[in-house]
């Protein structure tokens, strides 16, 4: 049987393939992020912090439901490997808002559109991933569609809101390659812990008046769904595929993202975004559906395992 490496230990290749489906479904729900901040209309850091304590209470609640207080506390002691997921959820999460607030939807998407190059990139370096001639080909015709959506979505008075796109999409990519270099950490903890760290960040920005009613429901929506369970599916997916294959997959987002605002508010992208994002959308569709469902040398090359930490306390 093929196997790639992750957690402390071999993976199977039906292990890979519910890898896939885990981070397909994240990009789904992570796909609806433009929708409730157009929804919660709200400035950036009222927004996170109020989405940050939704998500916080329901990440946080699930990870001692299932293992006790020690879940939590498991990474404040885990040092460096919890310090690293935490923080880099924390900025990235919170550039995420900001870039949907300076910019479109999908000029936000467009620029995380790259974020299986950047893992790759991250990956090959930290801890020597390779990728398919697979995964090359569709990744360039998903290139040529990003280009497409690009060359017709972004102006100048964007670039601040392009610039914290990227910033989110590096953010990302780091946790997608360290989910792979420390694969025994608890991520319904961690993230519970990046998104009560949020809160002291934005708290002095923000306003401290109850949102109406339909504010909190876009927030909580936000906060439990994408960022809080797409997160946790987007990582675990992650312990059982190469980072490239976990941020290509993700760019079902890309595509996604745009939709739901532009059906819900009418924010309509232009034509060469529409083709763009349908070559995008075309080029995950092919990959997922020519897997290979058994033994392949098509797989991704096999990681050397490494010392993990375990934050089960």
């Amino acid at each position: 049987m093929a196997v790639s490496q992750g957690l402390s230990g071999p993976i199977s290749a039906r292990e890979r393939q519910r890898g896939i489906v885990m981070v397909a479904a994240s990009a789904v729900l992570w796909s609806t992020a433009g929708l409730f901040v157009r929804m919660a209309t709200l400035d950036t850091a009222t927004l996170v912090l109020w989405r940050s304590l939704f998500a916080a209470l329901a990440l946080g609640g699930l990870a001692v439901a299932r293992r006790g207080p020690k879940a939590l506390t498991g990474v404040v002691r885990s040092g460096p490997v919890g310090a690293l997921f935490v923080g880099t959820s924390v900025v990235s999460s919170t550039a995420y808002v900001l870039s949907l607030r300076l910019t479109t939807v999908a000029n936000v998407m467009t620029v995380y559109a790259v974020l299986p190059f950047v893992a790759t990139a991250i990956g090959f370096v930290w801890i020597g991933e390779r990728v398919t001639r697979r995964f090359l080909i569709a990744g360039g015709l998903a290139a040529a569609g990003i280009a497409a959506m690009a060359g017709a979505s972004a102006g100048a008075g964007d670039l601040l809101g392009i610039a914290a796109a990227f910033t989110m999409t590096i953010g990302f990519a780091v946790q997608l390659v360290a989910i792979k270099r420390h694969g025994n950490v608890d991520v319904i903890a961690l993230n519970a812990c990046a998104a009560m760290c949020c809160v002291p960040v934005v708290l002095p920005f923000a306003h401290l008046l109850i949102p109406t009613p339909m504010q909190l429901v876009a927030c909580a929506l936000y906060g439990t769904m994408t960022t809080g369970m797409a997160y946790v599916l987007a990582l675990e997916g992650g312990r059982r595929v190469s980072p490239g294959e976990a941020g290509f997959i993700s760019m079902l987002d890309v595509v996604l993202g745009p939709l739901w605002v532009w059906l819900a508010f009418a924010e309509a992208p232009g034509l060469a975004v529409l083709l763009g994002g349908g070559v995008v959308l075309g080029s995950v569709v092919w990959y997922l559906a020519t897997l290979p469902p058994k033994d392949d040398a098509d797989y991704a090359a096999p990681v050397p395992v490494r010392a993990e930490v375990d934050l089960a306390g």
